[in-house]
């Protein structure tokens, strides 16, 4: 699926009887962007978070919307989570940590991230709305869960106040693809991986 040159990538093909997914992502992109999933509202926030991280995705999503959107966002996050674990390799010379603040109107979105190799995930905030149009929101939870267990990141998601939900999530979006690119970034100081143990 991906037709990329150069730059860490990862594909990921998974078809079950829930989902039909086929992604790819270049961690070392330029925001080349195209999605087609069956969940709007996590088309438009898979847009910001790879623009926002300079990263290349391409994903194609098919799932059963009509029992409702859970399977297909779930399995998303597990995909992207995946692709982003292949396309990082033996993870040498990375940044490995980033905490970026990221203000949508009145909203304060945070994420911290450690390419850890262990997986962890902590989210703190309350969204007054339970969807944005059809959207539900606590899928947001299972989406970043799942893409910090495939990945095998240590993930912090704090919403530290907003009114409207859907500009709430967006700054968690938006954080999410700004911090991944500060962390995934190289820094030619760093020899090897950055860790004591020796290994990520």
């Amino acid at each position: 699926m991906s037709e990329w040159a150069e730059g860490r990538q990862g594909s990921v093909s998974r078809k079950t009887g829930e989902t039909d997914i086929q992604l790819a992502l270049n961690v070392d992109g330029s925001g080349d962007v195209s999605i087609e999933t069956d969940v709007p509202f996590l088309n438009h926030m898979l847009d910001l978070f790879a623009r926002h991280g300079q990263f290349d995705l391409k994903v194609e999503a098919r799932g059963d919307v009509d029992v409702d959107d859970h399977h297909t966002v779930e399995d998303i996050g597990i995909c992207l989570g995946q692709a982003l674990h292949k396309a990082l390799g033996d993870k040498k010379g990375i940044k490995r940590y980033a905490s970026v603040f990221v203000p949508m109107d009145e909203a304060l979105g945070q994420v911290i991230i450690d390419i850890s190799g262990r997986p962890h995930f902590e989210m703190r905030g309350e969204f007054p709305a339970a969807t944005v149009g059809s959207f539900t929101v606590e899928l947001v939870h299972e989406f970043l869960w799942k893409l910090a267990l495939e990945s095998r990141i240590t993930l912090h998601v704090i919403v530290h106040y907003g009114r409207n939900t859907h500009h709430m999530i967006e700054a968690v979006f938006k954080a999410l693809g700004r911090a991944l690119d500060e962390a995934t970034s190289i820094d030619p100081r760093v020899k090897g991986v950055p860790s004591t143990k020796g290994v990520l």
